[in-house]
């Protein structure tokens, strides 16, 4: 799929855009700033899905050398991201992304879907204990957070990136 190297005045880096619609003046600067970012790898990349977000575009893949910063995914999303450092070198992945990615979203329940039952690890959660004092609809919400725990909530499906 083809992209665009926006012209944003003040980027300190590229940005890469396949995105098929105007960006408005706040969503320019949001992408400016990003662009700025010491620990910036390359270039910054928007989705065709990509809007405004919170310190960042949703819909944005912000690459980085030596850090991690989940809400540069827009923030109202970072609470499904989770970096995992691997003995993989990318070219590993070559022609397999497509598995990979079926395989992610059978694995994990993505929108309104939850698991049937609440996993293992998550029912062992110590938080559950301290859970009723935050909700007053107490069984209903439990039990329902409990078989969201590890999904991906209300959003999209997962991005993958791989940095080459």
């Amino acid at each position: 799929m083809p992209y665009n190297k926006l012209n944003i005045s003040g980027a300190k880096a590229d940005v890469l855009a396949w995105v098929h619609h105007d960006l408005s003046l706040d969503e320019q600067n949001m992408l400016r700033n990003v662009s700025r970012l010491p620990c910036l790898y390359k270039h910054v990349a928007v989705m065709p899905d990509a809007h405004l977000g919170i310190g960042s575009m949703v819909g944005s893949v912000v690459a980085t050398k030596d850090a991690v910063i989940p809400a540069t995914v827009g923030v109202d999303i970072g609470c499904g991201m989770m970096a995992v450092k691997t003995p993989f070198k990318s070219g590993i992945l070559d022609g397999k992304l497509k598995d990979l990615r079926h395989e992610i979203e059978r694995a994990i329940p993505v929108g309104f879907n939850a698991h049937k039952e609440s996993d293992w690890h998550g029912s062992r959660w110590k938080g559950w204990e301290t859970f009723e004092d935050l909700h007053e609809k107490v069984q209903d919400r439990k039990v329902k957070a409990m078989k969201q725990l590890g999904t991906l909530g209300g959003g999209k499906l997962p991005r993958i990136a791989v940095m080459r």
